[in-house]
This record gives C-alpha cells, sequence and structure tokens, in this order.
C-alpha cells in the first residue's frame, strides 16, 4: 500500500472512531432518557442490518436489466435499467459501526484482492477396456489460510466436475451454480474428441471453477476444496462419505412429491423473478440460435472464397498478359479470407460461447426456482397437516418453525445471489457484443481496403 493508502486508511480509521463514540454517548443518552438507542423512532442504525453476501441476507428485486425486442429478426440487446446495487456503497441497510465501516472502504490505488487462482490445462486422453475419457489438470494457487500449501496439482475428469456441482446444489440449493458445458456435444457439431471440442470444454471448464472462485459464498464450500486439493485416490474416497443409495433416493422421492404438489401461493417477488426467467430463456436461446446460424454461413462462405486465390495463381501461369492482374485478384482475395476468419475467429471465441452460457445458466435458474419451490411446499404440506390434525401437534408446531426458517433462508439467500448474477450477466453479455461490433467495425475497414483492390484490378483488367 502506498502513502497515499495508508493516508486514507488512517482517516478512514479515524473518522470511524468519531462516528463510534458518538453512537457510545447517544446511546448513553437515550438510555438515561428511557428511549430506545435508535432514538425516538427505535430504530439504530447498526441494529439488525444483513450483511451482504451472506446466505439469509435479504436484497430487493431490481428491475430487469436485459430487454430483447419480440421480433425474432432483431438482435439488439439493451440495458432497460442500469441501476444495479452497488455493494461498495453505503445503504440504510447495511450495518455502519466503526469495523464495517472501515472493511467498506475502497481505495482508488488499489485492485480488489483475489486470494484464488485456477487454472485448467494439459488435457490428457485415457483409454480403458471399458471407457475412453479425457483429464483435465488443475492448478491451484492460493494465500488462504484454510489450504495446507499455496499451490496444488491435480487432474480431473468430467465426472469429477459434475460430483462438485451435485455437491454445491445440495449444500446450496437456491445459489445459482455455474453451469457446466453439455456432456454430450449436438449432432452436426464436432466429433466427441475432436481437439477444437477438448479446446472449447478446457475453456469452460475453467470458466466453471473460476466462478464458483469468485462466489462470496460457493468459495468457501468445503468440497470445492476438497476438489481443488485432493489426489484423485483421495476425491474417490471422499464422494463415498456421503448418503447411501437408499437415503438419496428417498430424498429424490420426496422432492419429486413436493413438485407434485405444487406451491399455493407463491411471493410475488418470486412470481415476477420466474417471469424474467421465462422471458430471458426465450430470448437467449433465439441468439444462441441466430448466432450459431451466422457462424456457419461465415463458414460456409470462408470455405469457398479461399479456393479461388490457388485457382488465381494458376490461371495467372498460362496467361502472360494477365500474370499481374490475376496476382493481384488472387491477394486481394488472400486478404478477404485474412479478415473474414478473422472475424469469425472472434465470432467463435467472444460471442458464441457467452451466449451459450447463458443458454445453460437459463437453465440453472428454472432448476433453483424450482428446489426453492419444493422447500416452500414442504412447509405448505406441513402447515395443512397441522391445520387438519393429522399428526402429532407438537411435532409439527416444531418442524414447522425449522421449515419457516429454511424458505426464509432459501428466500433471502436466492433474492441476493439472483442481484449478483443479473449485474454479472448484463457485463457479460454487455461486453460480448461490445467487443463484437468492434470486430465487425474492423473487418469492415479491411473490406472497404479489399473493395479498393478490387478496383484497381479491374481498372488494369480495362
Amino acid at each position: 500500500m502506498g502513502t497515499l493508502g495508508r493516508a486514507r486508511l488512517a482517516a478512514a480509521a479515524g473518522r470511524a472512531r468519531t462516528l463510534g463514540m458518538d453512537g457510545e454517548r447517544r446511546a448513553s443518552q437515550a438510555l438515561s432518557s428511557g428511549l430506545p438507542e435508535g432514538g425516538a423512532g427505535g430504530e439504530s442504525p447498526g441494529d439488525g442490518g444483513p450483511v451482504p453476501g451472506s446466505s439469509c441476507s435479504s436484497a430487493l428485486l431490481q428491475a430487469e436489466v436485459l430487454d430483447l425486442d419480440e421480433d425474432e429478426d432483431d438482435l439488439e440487446v439493451f440495458s432497460k435499467d442500469a441501476s444495479l446495487m452497488d455493494m461498495n456503497s453505503f445503504s440504510p441497510m447495511m450495518p455502519t459501526s466503526p469495523l464495517s465501516m472501515i472493511n467498506q472502504v475502497k481505495f482508488e490505488d488499489e485492485p480488489d484482492l483475489k486470494d484464488l487462482f485456477i487454472t485448467v490445462d494439459e488435457p490428457e486422453s485415457h483409454v480403458t477396456t471399458v471407457e475412453t475419457f479425457i483429464t483435465y489438470r488443475i492448478i491451484t494457487k492460493t494465500s488462504r489460510g484454510e489450504f495446507d500449501s499455496s499451490e496444488f496439482e491435480v487432474r480431473r475428469r468430467y465426472q469429477d466436475f459434475l460430483w462438485l456441482k451435485g455437491k454445491l446444489e445440495d449444500a446450496h440449493p437456491t445459489l445459482i451454480i455455474p453451469p457446466l458445458p453439455e456432456k454430450f456435444i449436438v449432432k452436426g457439431m464436432v466429433e466427441r474428441f475432436n481437439d477444437d471440442f477438448i479446446e472449447t470444454r478446457r475453456k469452460a471448464l475453467q470458466k466453471f471453477l473460476n466462478r464458483i472462485a469468485d462466489h462470496p459464498t460457493l468459495t468457501f464450500n468445503e468440497d470445492f476444496k476438497v476438489f481443488l486439493t485432493a489426489q484423485t485416490w483421495e476425491l474417490s474416497s471422499h464422494k463415498k462419505q456421503g448418503p447411501g443409495l437408499l437415503s438419496r433416493m428417498g430424498q429424490t422421492v420426496r422432492a419429486v412429491a413436493w413438485s407434485m404438489r405444487g406451491v399455493k401461493s407463491r411471493p410475488e417477488e418470486f412470481m415476477e423473478m420466474n417471469n424474467f426467467i421465462e422471458m430471458f430463456s426465450q430470448k437467449i436461446n433465439l441468439i444462441d440460435k441466430i448466432s450459431q446460424r451466422i457462424y456457419k454461413e461465415e463458414r460456409e462462405y470462408f470455405d469457398e472464397m479461399k479456393e479461388y486465390g490457388p485457382v488465381h495463381i494458376l490461371w495467372s501461369a498460362t496467361e502472360e498478359d494477365l500474370v499481374d492482374t490475376l496476382k493481384s485478384v488472387a491477394s486481394c482475395v488472400d486478404k478477404c479470407c485474412k479478415a473474414t476468419e478473422k472475424r469469425m475467429s472472434g465470432l467463435s471465441e467472444a460471442l458464441l460461447p457467452v451466449v451459450h452460457e447463458y443458454v445453460l445458466y437459463s437453465e440453472i435458474l428454472m432448476g433453483v426456482m424450482k428446489r426453492r419451490d419444493q422447500i416452500q411446499a414442504e412447509l405448505d404440506s406441513k402447515v395443512e397437516a397441522l391445520t387438519s390434525k393429522k399428526a402429532d401437534t407438537d411435532l409439527l408446531t416444531e418442524e414447522i418453525g425449522k421449515l419457516e426458517d429454511k424458505v426464509e433462508c432459501a428466500n433471502n439467500a436466492l433474492k441476493a445471489d439472483w442481484e449478483r448474477w443479473k449485474q454479472n450477466m448484463q457485463n457479460d453479455i454487455k461486453s460480448a457484443f461490445t467487443d463484437m461490433a468492434e470486430e465487425n467495425i474492423h473487418y469492415y475497414e479491411q473490406k472497404d481496403h479489399c473493395g479498393c483492390l478490387w478496383v484497381s484490378v479491374e481498372q488494369s483488367w480495362m
């Protein structure tokens, strides 16, 4: 930290201490006069404020941040309401104790601290008598005290990633777990163990792990730590420590029963959330299909165009009077091919993966809403049983109390994570389309240059 940073920290600490002493003085005066510490209104600035990011913190449902035109031919994406929650600003809902105020100070000359770095690389093919599969090397570097070392290197296969995702969903049913790439690819795309497919999956798996690492809650999950640090045999042993097959089957049957039963009265904010998810799923799937179609047409155009250059070179060998002209045509075609190939690369690396990731996110969101409804349906069932007195009322009352707490925590966790996800979604999609627009501008600038070459070729031809 520089001199300016230390000066700001000292100033912030002094200001916080001053506020803390003022608060103690007001509390003393309030107690002596018989009023609550918050004054006549009975509200203390630092009392009862939920901590942002906790599983039970409350967060208000914001207005839509992604609005897509109803017309299927319109690919315009824009922000309808960019007023997203600023987690670094002071809010009446946040505690204003001296310590919390110091923690909220954001220094301009210091970046956000990141203490967990994950890299997925070196895919390796394994062939056995039973199956063929790919493993990936995962390197983790960290400065966290709960890790035994500062660097770990393990190898994981796709099934291990599936196990981790399942454990995270079990531990945090209403948090938005990042999506994994599909296990099987769509018919007509690349083959299963094609190099391009393996590289695409590697990038997606790395993004999956880094999204978990950046999540304020998921990053401290114990199974995530085991996934990053345990050797293969240790991970296999850890997997066997979970509930048995019969227990998992029982949980699945109960979950299906609650989902079939449905929810009597879903809160209005979750109705709005569900409507947003349905609309978002429609629009992002449409964008994904159109983007894939555009890429396919660009590929066909490129494959056809790149054949013209060699043809004109061969032609020039048989036409002495047109040698220079034909070679100029070949050069122009070559420049157009390079510009088109670069544009396709930007489309396949910048836009398509982002759009498809949010297609998968829309499925994740539907699953989260379904699990939230299952928790509420279980509570509704117990309340109904208590009303009809079909079981021991004392036992039901105790179970209802626990379920009410569970529903409240699930709702608050989802609302807080929902805001975080929407902000990330807006930033990712905006960045992807902006990068694509800049790539297109550069592409057409090069095309204009190629057009000038074509004009010069035509003139020389005449």
